[in-house]
Parts: structure tokens; sequence; C-alpha cells
């Protein structure tokens, strides 16, 4: 993943999601203040700002073939997992508060950008549910 325009292989993407497994047990357990780059911002290519952060590299993500886990788990619970973590309920009061000052406003909107397409993920997933 370390070139741009070059389409990472299996082994970097299945590396990619263990390292953000471990980037959030890191965050949870520790106390040190947290920026962007502290964030296992669910998707392929690490954002540099808000405007990456798209519903479609978020679905990328989300819903690869190689995500790491339960192979019974549907992608419904793959999303409602990702929003536990991202919801502003719970991002806002636990994560939010140790982030540096001055990157706080671009963590919340990035935050909510994340939050937000993962509903919107979740409202077509129910949808497709509805008519299959």
């Amino acid at each position: 993943m370390k070139q741009a325009g070059k389409i990472p292989t299996k082994e970097e993407i299945v590396q990619l999601f263990q390292t953000h497994e471990r980037q959030w047990t890191r965050i949870k357990s520790s106390t040190d203040s947290l920026t962007w780059d502290s964030f296992p911002w669910p998707m392929l290519k690490r954002p540099n700002s808000v405007e990456e952060l798209t519903t479609l590299a978020i679905s990328g993500y989300i819903l690869s073939p190689l995500y790491p886990g339960d192979k019974t788990k549907s992608s419904k619970d793959r999303i409602k997992e990702h929003i536990r973590r991202w919801h502003p309920d719970r991002f806002d009061t636990q994560m939010l508060p140790r982030v540096v000052e001055a990157q706080k406003e671009k963590v919340k909107e990035g935050a909510g950008l994340v939050a937000r397409g993962l509903s919107e993920l979740l409202t077509r997933s129910n949808v497709h549910d509805v008519f299959s």
C-alpha cells in the first residue's frame, strides 16, 4: 500500500485489516493523545483528508471478501460492528476528548462522515434484504 495508484495484494489487504485491529486495541487501552493518524479509518487506502472518506471507499473496506473474522457474519453484522466504533454517541465521548486540540475538528468531521457512510450502507443492506 506504499505507492499511490498501486493495487494492493491480497496479503497487503489482510495485513491492513490486522494492523487496524491492533490500532483499535492500542487506542482503547492507551491514555496517549490521539491525532488523525492514530485512527484506523475504514478504508483500504489511508485518507489524508475528510474529503477522501467516501461511502464507496468505506464500502470497499467493510464488504471486502478478505475482511477477517467470522465468515458466518453477514455484511450487515460487519457494518453494525463498525457503527458501534464510529457512532457519535460513543466516539465523541470516548475518543474525541483525547484528540489533540489542533485536529479535533478534522477528526470529529471524519468520524461523522464514517458514521453516516456506515448508516447508508446499513440502510442499503436492509433494502436488499426486503427484496431478496
